[in-house]
């Protein structure tokens, strides 16, 4: 896996948290990554917004903020997502060309999905 630090930050939850390289996922990782519901609605709202401009925090609509959390985390361990921290904030990214690039369509069809 491939762990990545937030240079713009110095804050010691970004450094901690780990990032894994879409090369190195499985597609059945990826597959249960995305066969959450909740998931794939964080997964398909990230990707209406610019890169880095949508907080944690404002996913409360969607389930109870410790289970977010883990949401995030199985994002993050297949490597459709990238996370920083700014100030109090922590910030998404979603890793659309480098998920693509390793599962070709598969990110497509959750994007084009209705709810």
């Amino acid at each position: 896996m491939e762990h990545y630090s937030n240079v713009r930050s110095s804050s010691n939850r970004t450094r901690s948290l780990t990032h894994a390289s879409p090369a190195e996922v499985s597609l059945q990782a990826a597959l249960d990554a995305l066969g959450d519901p909740v998931r794939r609605r964080i997964v398909r709202e990230l990707a209406e917004v610019p890169d880095w401009t949508r907080p944690c925090g404002t996913f409360t609509h969607l389930t109870a903020k410790s289970t977010l959390s883990h949401h995030f985390g199985v994002l993050r361990n297949v490597g459709l997502l990238e996370q920083r921290d700014e100030g109090p904030r922590r910030l998404n990214r979603l890793r659309r060309q480098e998920f693509t690039d390793r599962f070709p369509g598969l990110l497509e069809l959750v994007l084009t999905e209705q709810d």
